[in-house]
């Protein structure tokens, strides 16, 4: 059956990066362009005309592959405006064709969003994605963090969870993940108060 997996975080939570690691995948139809281009505006995303207009997706190229991957964040940018995807209207059109629909929501560290955000865009926006996705039904999570530790450990389960292609050996992946945007809202901090205890507690004892 035809698939369609729709990739979902809050702003800055990394539509695009999971969108260049599911473009990878021969198999799998997503956003190509971002294979040269490290960043462009969901504007440009291939199916962003789609979310607009739902009542147009029998006109999306779905006989170009058997797997289809599509983002969008929450909020996004609609002419200067934040707006919420219809999700339910999109999601219903395409399900509607009798296509399956997947949803992977996207996370990363609440503080690092809260921050990046409001650098963004002038306040913090992840309530609104939190609450549009309290509605989903047992969406599959996927993490930030988790992809930096893990790599393609993560990756291929995954796939399996999704039950959707990711090619996790594919050599590019290294690179994408080369950079982990995280480390900059970082700073070492002084030593702790439970530091000693847990360096006495390491020690063999005598």
């Amino acid at each position: 059956m035809k698939t369609l997996l729709i990739l979902t975080g809050p702003q800055g939570s990394g539509n695009h990066l999971w969108s260049k690691i599911f473009a990878l995948h021969r198999h799998v139809l997503g956003w190509r362009a971002l294979d040269s281009e490290y960043w462009i505006g969901h504007d440009e995303e291939p199916w962003a005309h789609y979310w607009q207009n739902p009542h147009e997706l029998r006109n999306a190229p779905w006989t170009a592959s058997d797997w289809h991957v599509t983002s969008i964040s929450v909020p996004f940018m609609n002419n200067g405006t934040p707006d919420v995807p219809d999700f339910k209207a999109f999601v219903s059109g395409v399900q509607n064709l009798g296509y399956r629909v997947k949803i992977a929501v996207l996370g990363r560290d609440r503080n690092i969003l809260q921050h990046q955000e409001t650098r963004v865009r002038g306040k913090s926006t992840f309530d609104l994605a939190l609450a549009e996705y309290s509605q989903f039904a047992l969406p599959t999570f996927l993490s930030y963090e988790l992809l930096h530790l893990y790599g393609k450990h993560y990756l291929q389960r995954v796939e399996k969870e999704l039950e959707f292609p990711i090619d996790y050996s594919n050599p590019a992946i290294d690179l994408i993940l080369k950079e982990d945007t995280n480390s900059k809202y970082f700073q070492p901090v002084s030593e702790q108060p439970l530091d000693a205890v847990a360096k006495h507690a390491s020690r063999k004892k005598k």
